[in-house]
């Protein structure tokens, strides 16, 4: 017997969850229905060993959950506007094809890329004359700025009031995972009553990206030409994303130890920005979206334990 581990996402009025061989949707509608779509995921590690290896394991990660990320918020918006026509039929917008969706996540990826590493490093070649050409100096004003728009884009985005909605769902995510990985029954009374900020959120896993990008950047030596440092940071991206999601699983194991919870302090912290605290409702889809993602995985058990 083995422990299931999951983990979420927030949607547009909703959750996804995914369990190790599943994923489910839960979205609230505007007349309260709560709507559901779920579907078997089996690891690709079943089908290519070699994606079991860290490292590795940690830059594919980052790219399902795009993936499946995108395909979440796309399901979410269409039905979390779904209306009523006059006969009594449903109208929603078509989701995207495969096409526009892998449209989609070019356009969200190259979008990341330019604003949090291109940009930062543009303006750090333009202070050179300020701060000299040494590697380790240019490298540290390169991740300050990068830490900087990173920060403030969080700060602007958790401003704007639909994001808010997201947020409160982020933190019912959270919430419903702490209960059940502490063996709670899942009830929107016991699930309340844990915190939204989680070790193994992916708002920490970012941060986590952009500080370990600092170190492996600085290895890229001063010499070479602007584009091709540019260029670096793309080629580089699937290392730090797999060096950071091993930092971010050793270190949600060992979280009760004095010296880990300092260091995840940071991510902790900056999840006050990304999620809020949730009502009876949004935990109430979060939950939905648990126990139907478990029940797809292979069916739902109160003792956490699947055979």
């Amino acid at each position: 017997m083995e422990k299931i581990n999951i983990g979420g996402q927030a949607v547009l009025e909703g959750v996804m969850m995914r369990a190790p061989r599943a994923l489910a949707i839960a979205v609230r509608r505007p007349n309260g229905e709560i709507v559901v779509k779920r579907e078997p995921m089996p690891p690709l590690s079943e089908r290519y060993p070699i994606v079991k290896l860290p490292i590795i394991r940690g830059a594919v990660a980052l790219f399902t959950s795009l993936v499946t990320g995108i395909k979440a918020l796309n399901f979410s918006a269409n039905e979390a506007i779904v209306e009523e026509s006059g006969e009594g039929e449903e109208t929603r917008k078509e989701e995207l094809t495969s096409w526009a969706l892998a449209g989609t996540m070019a356009v969200a990826f190259g979008f990341g890329i330019a604003l949090f590493f291109f940009f930062p490093l543009y303006l750090t070649k333009l202070l050179v004359p300020v701060i000299g050409d040494n590697n380790i100096v240019f490298n540290l004003v390169d991740g300050v700025i990068r830490m900087f728009v990173f920060l403030l884009y969080i700060w602007s985005i958790a401003r704007m009031n639909d994001i808010q909605r997201v947020f409160q769902y982020h933190g019912a995510e959270h919430k419903t995972i702490f209960a059940f990985e502490n063996g709670e029954e899942l009830s929107v009374e016991n699930v309340r009553k844990y915190s939204r900020l989680h070790p193994r959120c992916g708002t920490s896993f970012l941060l986590i990206v952009m500080l370990v990008s600092i170190g492996v950047f600085s290895l890229i030596p001063k010499a070479w030409p602007f584009l091709y440092k540019a260029l670096s940071r793309v080629v580089l991206l699937p290392l730090i994303a797999g060096i950071s999601y091993e930092f971010l699983k050793w270190s949600a194991k060992n979280d009760q130890h004095p010296l880990v919870r300092l260091v995840i302090a940071p991510g902790l912290a900056l999840q006050r920005l990304t999620t809020r605290e949730p009502d009876d409702e949004q935990l109430e889809v979060a939950i939905r979206s648990v126990r139907e993602a478990l029940d797809e995985n292979g069916g739902y058990s109160d003792d956490r334990i699947v055979v």
